[in-house]
């Protein structure tokens, strides 16, 4: 019974109608499902922007948190001020020996804008040299990993730990400063078509930059925080001028020193800003488009070590293998 039943399973008279009538069907059923199903566009739409409105309501609520917890750690490092820190950074003089005019502009472009992150900066850059001298020493005489290297280069690994402790703190801000730059670049174009939006309809900049901060909060924090600044600085510096240029200056990018510059032009000779605006956006969008197109492009070359040391191996072992087992094959047949 068993073995009448395989033998018309694998008959081909028996099996090609089978495999016919299956993909028949499956064909039919692509063609027709779709003429059935019911539009549940409105649907689709009602529960995106719910769930917009939720991930809206949720990224406000934890910038309000993050900023009520900045406001008693990095910007009121102010309020709370650490005074323990500011004294040890007074007492040594570290501000004049280890800061300067450069150094606070970098901690700006890392969104350390408080004199007590400057404080803990200048403390730490102070102290993690001798940390990591201690460490060294440790790793180099007390556990004597490096016993067959003379005592001069020992001494000299424990000095160049020191030196990368030394510049541990300015590595981390700089870390810091070209993550937040990246996330700016990456929002700054729909930020501007959003800016485009809010001027066209009549809204004065401020209003417009604390309103596309509101909504671009969700996609970059650190542009949202320097747009919350410069509404900030326009409502209370006296020149205007200097408001926008600290934005330009604080992040440091060229995109958006051209649209701080364009401002500063429209508040000074009264031009139009809409269609500035406009061009602008289009630029950083191009910007943006060729800079991935450039990575796409550096794929390939990437790519090649990958290849030669993982594919192409296998890949030969795939195709000469059969052939190489027949080659032994015949080789052991023709030997006996």
């Amino acid at each position: 019974m068993l073995s009448d039943i395989a033998s018309s399973l694998t008959d081909p008279a028996y099996l090609v109608p089978i495999l016919v009538s299956v993909a028949v069907l499956a064909t039919l059923f692509t063609i027709l499902v779709p003429y059935f199903e019911r539009g549940d566009l409105d649907a689709r739409m009602k529960s995106a922007a719910l769930e917009r409105d939720e991930i809206r309501a949720r990224e406000r609520a934890r910038l309000n948190a993050e900023s009520s917890r900045t406001s008693t750690k990095s910007t009121g490092l102010r309020a709370h001020n650490n005074a323990s820190v500011r004294g040890v950074v007074e007492q040594l003089n570290l501000k004049n020996a280890l800061a300067d005019d450069a150094t606070i502009a970098k901690l700006r472009a890392a969104g350390y804008r408080t004199q007590n992150a400057l404080n803990m900066f200048l403390l730490a850059r102070f102290v993690l040299p001798f940390f990591f001298l201690v460490g060294t020493a440790f790793y180099v005489f007390v556990l004597e990993n490096m016993t067959d290297k003379p005592l001069t280069v020992r001494i000299l690994a424990c000095i160049v730990g020191a030196y990368v402790g030394f510049y541990t703190p300015n590595m981390f801000v700089s870390n810091q400063s070209k993550k937040r730059q990246a996330s700016i670049k990456l929002a700054w174009p729909d930020a501007l078509d959003l800016m485009l939006i809010c001027v066209e309809s009549g809204v004065s900049i401020e209003a417009a930059m604390k309103r596309v901060a509101e909504e671009i909060a969700v996609q970059s924090t650190a542009l949202a925080e320097e747009f919350v600044l410069t509404t900030a600085e326009l409502s209370y510096l006296p020149d205007r001028r200097v408001a926008f240029e600290n934005l330009g200056s604080r992040t440091g990018l060229d995109a958006v020193k051209s649209v701080t510059q364009a401002l500063i032009q429209s508040e000074r000779y009264g031009t139009p800003i809409a269609q500035a605006l406009r061009v602008l956006a289009q630029e950083s969008r191009d910007t943006r488009m060729t800079e991935a197109e450039k990575k796409a492009a550096a794929l390939p070359p990437k790519l090649t070590v990958p290849m030669i040391l993982f594919f192409l191996p296998v890949l030969i072992g795939v195709i000469l293998g059969p052939a190489a087992i027949q080659v032994a094959d015949n080789f052991s047949k023709g030997m006996h």
